[in-house]
């Protein structure tokens, strides 16, 4: 399988695209800083320069071409709202332009949960955030993609436990970050797992288990 990652310098992405390599499968991974291509490149994933907000359709769309499936896992991590629109938002709507016109017709984009640190303060870029984040999981299951969209709760960058808990609602939790690469690596050697939104978090099942359960 040929992989084409955006956003593969990320917790998430790197971790995905070292699986994937393990596994025999052909990785791509779209940077923008040196810094990050070696990132991709320790990976074991072949770092291409790309840009989401000033690339256009069509040239993502060449640097799609060829690939199996496209996993979008970017995003603008803080630095401003104006940011969150142009990647989180209108970078996914180009990104999926751009596979469409490729002929890539899987595309597996990591969301949000939505009641995602919902404990804390309320401020105006998070809710920013959840509101684009929302809006692209909406885009994305209008296109004509086979689409899945991963919804992880919050985030942890200790080791993971290889099991899960998985599917259309699940209650709120924690999930670390190498449980999320894992279920998107089981997923997307799964391809009856389509069209389905799925939430993600710690529990009780492994991962391959979960896959399975779901594609059924």
């Amino acid at each position: 399988m040929r992989v084409f990652q955006i956003g593969a310098a990320g917790g998430v992405g790197r971790r995905l695209a070292g699986l994937l390599s393990e596994r025999g499968d052909e990785v791509t991974g779209m940077h923008r800083s040196l810094a990050q291509a070696d990132t991709i490149r320790a990976s074991g994933a072949t770092p291409v320069t790309g840009d989401l907000i000033s690339d256009t359709v069509e040239e993502l769309a060449g640097k799609l071409a060829g690939h199996d499936t496209v996993v979008f896992s970017a995003g603008a991590h803080g630095t401003g709202m104006d940011k969150t629109t142009l990647i989180d938002g209108q970078g996914l709507e180009k990104a999926a332009a751009a596979a469409e016109a490729a002929g890539v017709d899987r595309f597996v984009l990591v969301s949000v949960f939505p009641d995602a640190l919902r404990g804390g303060e309320p401020s105006e870029g998070f809710e920013h955030y959840v509101k684009v984040k929302k809006s692209a999981d909406v885009h994305l299951t209008r296109t004509g993609l086979d689409w899945l969209i991963v919804r992880p709760g919050t985030l942890l960058d200790g080791p993971g436990t290889g099991q899960v808990t998985a599917g259309p609602a699940v209650e709120y939790g924690d999930v670390p970050r190498d449980d999320v690469a894992a279920f998107i690596d089981a997923a997307l050697h799964e391809p009856s797992l389509s069209r389905v939104i799925v939430e993600l978090t710690s529990g009780d099942t492994p991962v391959g288990d979960a896959v399975a359960r779901l594609a059924t």
